[in-house]
């Protein structure tokens, strides 16, 4: 007899039942090619009678009377018309024996102390977050060595791009910025006064709001809201742009995606920044001025005199000298997170995150180095 590779046919018999017609050699080297088949009609016919015909099985191992069984038991129902027929002797044999070895395998999961799996998340997310700032670093010194060879190669610096993003990041964030500054200089002042109305000194709160505002909330609150708009936006734009691999045809073409792509951004917002940053504090100022003048009395010349009497100029140059480091960090990650993008559109939504809140993160630790600074040098 000549061995043949399994093959079935499906068709239905003179009473209507399912007839399986099963051919050739059923050993465990002729099955894959009909595996899937074989699955996806136990699928279909779910609780159908069916009826095996076995008469051109010419060999049967182990493995094809599992296959056989596992469709017969999946396909029947409850009567008593599924059946198997033109089985030689030994193959109704082999079937008798797989038949009760067909159940399921419940595996247990593996059960884990949970003060291990706990060091071990918590080892690997260190490990992350070293290789990431190895990574970060890195990526700083490319922008740093491609912003330094741009002095002897002038013609390169992509003006047109970085005035684009200088309106897209910085001018048309104005308007948020400064409704936002606008009112929290205004809640410092409501909830200072209301504080120092208790020891008759309401006129401190021109020296609470002024400082509060030029030192700190208007640079920060300024960061914070280009880092959650604009360096997001960063982030989206080239992730995008690596998912559709413009980048690889960037560096196909010649061009250093880090001064095609990143140094505009790097250089519009560290430009755009510091005036944002001014126009926050201004707003701060005159918010936390107005309600001063409407809720405690005091009139806008008086405001602005005690200001210039117990306020130093100095409270305003710390905000600003502190504008253009947070402006190279949020641009730094924004364009970071979007170069690791990978070739999904779940992988640009994670880093779209990572990047707002790895940005947020770090203005925080910036703004307490320097407040830590200033403090000790008394300035």
């Amino acid at each position: 007899m000549t061995d043949s590779a399994a093959h079935f046919d499906i068709d239905l018999n003179d009473e209507g039942l399912l007839r399986l017609i099963a051919r050739g050699d059923w050993r465990a080297r002729f099955l894959r090619p009909i595996d899937s088949a074989l699955r996806d009609f136990a699928d279909d016919s779910v609780g159908r009678d069916i009826i095996i015909d076995m008469t051109g099985v010419e060999r049967l191992d182990t493995a094809g009377a599992m296959v056989l069984q596992r469709t017969f038991q999946a396909c029947q129902s409850r009567t008593d018309k599924s059946q198997f027929v033109g089985a030689e002797e030994a193959h109704i044999e082999l079937l008798e024996q797989i038949e009760h070895h067909l159940a399921p395998c419940h595996v247990e999961p593996q059960r884990r102390n949970a003060f291990l799996v706990m060091t071990e998340r918590l080892g690997e997310g260190v490990a992350n977050a070293w290789r990431a700032t190895l990574e970060l670093q890195s990526f700083i010194g490319k922008i740093l060595a491609s912003a330094f060879s741009l002095i002897f190669r002038p013609s390169h610096v992509r003006t047109r791009a970085t005035v684009h993003h200088m309106e897209a990041a910085g001018l048309d964030a104005l308007p948020i910025v400064g409704l936002m500054s606008f009112l929290i200089g205004a809640v410092i002042a409501f909830m200072g006064a209301r504080i120092l109305q208790l020891f008759n000194a309401e006129i401190l709160t021109v020296q609470l709001v002024g400082i509060s505002v030029l030192r700190e909330f208007g640079v920060l609150l300024a960061a914070i809201l280009v880092a959650g708009r604009s360096g997001s936006a960063f982030t989206a734009q080239i992730g995008s742009m690596k998912i559709r691999e413009e980048i690889d045809a960037m560096r196909v073409l010649g061009l250093d995606p880090i001064e095609v792509l990143v140094l505009p951004r790097v250089f519009a917002l560290i430009i755009m920044l510091p005036l944002l940053a001014f126009c926050a504090a201004m707003l701060g100022l005159t918010g936390g001025g107005l309600v001063a003048w409407l809720a405690m009395d005091i009139p806008p010349a008086l405001f602005v005199a005690q200001m210039e009497e117990t306020i130093g100029i100095n409270n305003f140059w710390v905000g600003m000298i502190k504008a253009p480091f947070f402006a190279f960090i949020i641009a730094v990650i924004g364009c970071f997170q979007g170069m690791e993008v990978g070739g999904s559109a779940e992988s640009l939504g994670q880093r779209t995150t990572l990047s707002v809140v790895q940005s947020l993160f770090l203005v925080i630790v910036i703004d307490a180095f320097f407040a830590m600074f200033f403090l000790e040098i008394n300035y």
